[in-house]
């Protein structure tokens, strides 16, 4: 069968592709044995995460926040995700693989810039995306944790706190240490009811 190559096809190839993210575990789920979230779902919450760092740090530009979020881990499609102990045996080309992702898709050119911008961490909001990818880590420790596994014992105190960029992001840091995973829902409940106590 020979190859489209009309910019719409691609760009129908494109979108399938980035569905098979939610099929990609992401590779630190080797040392925890729970069902971590997989790659749709981590990019979700790094979106959010950097939103909230993007406006807590007086970054206005949010559009581009979201942009680079939702194209920091796409390589990842064709490159495998690594963690701290395969990144010492494992080479990548991640900028090839985005390269050919976004090739000939309406995507192509802004898409492929932000990457490389993210990859280089050259700019304010790149540095905020990847403390939101950093930072999601942590928050799946805190949930792993408040379930009774034991991983956030072992794991280096350092291991995201000295990488971040933000101030914001060392306090959000900070607070995930002593946060309840489960306080949004019992508040929640809590807030509800006094609502109804006023009625």
């Amino acid at each position: 069968m020979p190859r489209r190559t009309k910019k719409i096809s691609r760009d129908i190839e494109f979108l399938y592709e980035i569905g098979s993210l939610r099929h990609l575990q992401r590779s630190w789920r080797q040392f925890t044995r729970v069902d971590v979230a997989n790659n749709s779902e981590h990019i979700f919450r790094v979106i959010w995460i950097a939103l909230i760092i993007a406006r807590r740090e007086g970054v206005k530009n949010e559009e581009k926040i979201i942009k680079l979020a939702l194209v920091h881990d796409v390589g990842e499609t064709r490159v495998p995700d690594t963690n701290y102990l395969t990144k010492i045996y494992s080479s990548r080309d991640e900028a090839m693989a985005m390269s050919h992702i976004l090739k000939n898709t309406s995507l192509e050119n802004d898409f492929h810039d932000l990457y490389k911008e993210y990859a280089a961490r050259s700019t304010i909001e790149a540095k905020i995306v990847k403390d939101a990818d950093n930072l999601d880590v942590d928050f799946e420790l805190a949930e792993m944790k408040a379930q009774g596994h034991t991983l956030k014992k072992y794991w280096p105190r350092t291991r995201v706190r000295d990488k971040l960029f933000t101030k914001t992001a060392k306090k959000i840091w900070e607070e995930l240490q002593s946060a309840n995973p489960h306080e949004w829902h019992i508040f929640a409940h809590e807030d509800y009811a006094a609502e109804m106590d006023k009625k």
